[in-house]
């Protein structure tokens, strides 16, 4: 009895199934083709009418796109384009569900078209409470806000639900008298701790740095000046003013600064000290300097001989300005850097303090020291007590450091009592 000769089994496919279309999303050539896909339909409302395009597709994608346009595309091939249409074919014929069906399964499709128009709404009805704010017709109010409408701000601040009133009722509050930052939290917001960190803080900042015409501080000295610049006080032991021969009256501080005064020793005293122990500056004058280094000059070569010199090391803290409150109607002398922001400084002070005059910020000084020096940079700002300086610094484009003029304030402090 002969056997059947044994039948061969079927070879194995060598076509892979297809992929699960639940994972396709995961697939390396599926994957930003339904990224791109999603975004489409969102932005149309769901409409399959239009294309999307891969940029520098890989090898996987190029094999995707072939298979769902049935068109060779070549190797190193920089762009891919596909119909929506197609994709939504393929898919059908393929695994049974639309390109609809398939994106909705992970996540619905949001209407961004529809999102974009409540945006739109939200953000005129933030500018319209904006603009019954207490600064509405200031410049510098219009550009915070408008800068925030550029560059999305305002979009995130309504998409997070961000207490934007809470915003602004700081800012109506501004400037305020010289106050502890939880203590003028607690005042307007009901909270202490309602500006020591959080989107509430980074808002209000930039709109400071907009009214001072400065970058917006990434915390330290320039943060703290900033808070300063209206009235609101981070750290009275770190708010400081350094002084030269400021003989006052009133309790312990007074004495220290006399018996200071008494030996041409530059003393540096705190806002929580002049705070605790008032005290009255009994000097007929005062010098303002910007830079340490003048004072420090005025040590070296004048000692116990020098006027009374405050120096503000910058933008003036809450301590200057409240050692200042206490020199009554002192004439003060006040000057600054020679450049945008020290004439604007400068500014401040003269309407500020009504005794207060410039001292040395002029074109006279300005024009023979600008030769070198750095750049002017900021914005211009005019110079009401004496035109021709602005004019000279637009000209010129260069900043004239107090350093420069230490020889010439030096002189005027030997002879106390006719600087110009």
């Amino acid at each position: 009895m002969t056997s059947e000769p044994s039948q061969p089994l079927p070879a194995p496919s060598t076509q892979p199934a297809p992929p699960d279309p639940r994972r396709l999303s995961e697939h390396p050539g599926w994957r930003r083709l339904l990224a791109a896909a999603r975004r489409s339909l969102e932005r149309s409302g769901g409409q399959l009418d239009g294309a999307v395009t891969l940029q520098s597709p890989t090898d996987d994608e190029r094999v995707v796109v072939i298979g769902i346009t049935g068109a060779h595309r070549s190797a190193g091939t920089a762009r891919l384009t596909v119909r929506l249409t197609d994709v939504d074919d393929q898919l059908r014929a393929v695994h049974g569900v639309g390109l609809r069906e398939l994106l909705t399964s992970a996540a619905p499709l949001r209407n961004r078209a529809a999102e974009a128009k409540r945006d739109a709404a939200a953000r005129d009805a933030l500018l319209d409470l904006a603009g019954e704010g207490r600064h509405a017709a200031a410049g510098w109010y219009a550009e915070w806000l408008d800068g925030m409408r550029r560059d999305g701000t305002l979009t995130r601040v309504v998409r997070a639900g961000l207490p934007f009133a809470d915003v602004l009722r700081v800012l109506d509050a501004l400037p305020a008298p010289d106050e502890p930052i939880p203590v003028f939290a607690d005042r307007v917001l009901d909270d202490t701790k309602a500006l020591s960190e959080g989107p509430v803080r980074g808002l209000v900042l930039r709109a400071l740095a907009a009214w001072q015409l400065v970058p917006v501080p990434a915390g330290g000295e320039p943060e703290r000046a900033l808070w300063e610049s209206v009235g609101l006080v981070p750290d009275d032991f770190a708010s400081q003013v350094l002084v030269l021969n400021v003989a006052a009256d009133g309790g312990l501080l007074g004495r220290w600064l006399t018996e200071a005064a008494a030996v041409g020793e530059p003393i540096r005293i705190t806002l929580h000290q002049l705070r605790r122990f008032p005290l009255t500056v009994t000097a007929g004058e005062l010098f303002v300097c910007e830079n340490p280094a003048v004072l420090r000059a005025a040590t070296a070569a004048l000692g116990v001989q020098s006027p009374p010199l405050v120096c503000t090391e910058g933008v003036p803290s809450a301590a200057v300005h409240t050692l200042l409150r206490a020199a009554g109607g002192t004439v003060i002398r006040w000057r600054n850097d020679l450049d945008w922001t020290g004439v604007r400084l400068t500014a401040a002070a003269l309407d500020r303090y009504p005794s207060a005059v410039p001292w040395r910020m002029s074109a006279a000084e300005y024009t023979p020291a600008a030769g070198s020096g750095p750049a002017l940079v900021g914005v211009p700002t005019a110079t009401a007590w004496d035109p021709a300086l602005a004019e000279a610094m637009r000209r010129a484009g260069r900043a004239v450091m107090e350093e420069r003029l230490i020889g010439l304030l030096l002189d005027d402090l030997r002879h106390a009592g006719a600087p110009t």
